[in-house]
């Protein structure tokens, strides 16, 4: 689905990374590791069209274009989960709408839109409730309902279970793996060894600014639980 070509990141004469391509197909889903400053969040935003990638070049089904300036194209297809979502102050359900209404769907068409992605994120009983009365948890779940309502066809997401302890995590956890199994087009950060060892889930570790791939393992070959 989508191949980028000539990823590199420098500050003056240290190179964070180069990266001279990477793929990610249709319905695969990819985790990114590497230790903390290995670049793995300014790859991430590169990708999402956060931060300038001079020179990269991008196919996205087969049309060849330049990363920077960021393709229409992409930012119609790409979804990104940060870190630390940030909400408007508004409401959980305003919040989720707010994409599907710049993209220029229609009233009725948003509402159900909206409706299944808080039943997806088992969030409908907080759809009014204001962002500042929300834990983490549960703050980290709307942003996923949020980018899941747009259906990209590749989501981006930065650390989902960052900071997170106990059901909270458990539940942000079931919806990646939901995703997963779904054959959804992912590529997350993540430092979380019950994401990383989720069955079908192709390893990227960027080291000492390379790019190493690791084929996807089995659910009996998953790694043990816990974090990394």
């Amino acid at each position: 689905m989508l191949a980028v070509h000539g990823l590199r990141k420098a500050f003056g004469e240290r190179v964070l990374f180069d990266v001279p391509e990477l793929h990610i197909g249709r319905g695969q889903a990819v985790v990114l590791t590497g230790i903390n400053g290995a670049g793995k969040s300014t790859l991430m935003r590169m990708l999402a069209g956060l931060e300038p990638a001079p020179g990269a070049q991008v196919t996205l089904d087969g049309t060849a274009m330049p990363l920077t300036p960021y393709p229409a194209a992409l930012r119609a297809r790409i979804a990104y989960v940060h870190q630390h979502p940030y909400l408007f102050r508004t409401s959980v359900r305003a919040n989720i709408a707010y994409g599907l209404k710049a993209s220029g769907l229609k009233a009725h068409d948003v509402a159900a839109r909206v409706d299944a992605a808080l039943a997806w994120a088992g969030i409908e009983g907080i759809c009014e409730t204001p962002p500042h009365r929300l834990s983490g948890g549960e703050i980290q779940r709307v942003a996923l309902a949020r980018a899941w309502a747009l259906d990209p066809d590749l989501l981006l997401l930065d650390e989902p279970t960052s900071n997170l302890d106990g059901a909270a995590r458990e539940q942000v956890i079931a919806l990646v793996g939901d995703l997963v199994t779904k054959g959804k087009s992912l590529l997350m950060i993540c430092h979380d060894r019950d994401l990383i060892a989720l069955p079908g889930i192709t390893r990227w570790k960027l080291s000492e600014g390379r790019l190493t791939v690791r084929a996807p393992q089995a659910k009996a070959e998953a790694e043990p639980a816990g974090r990394a």
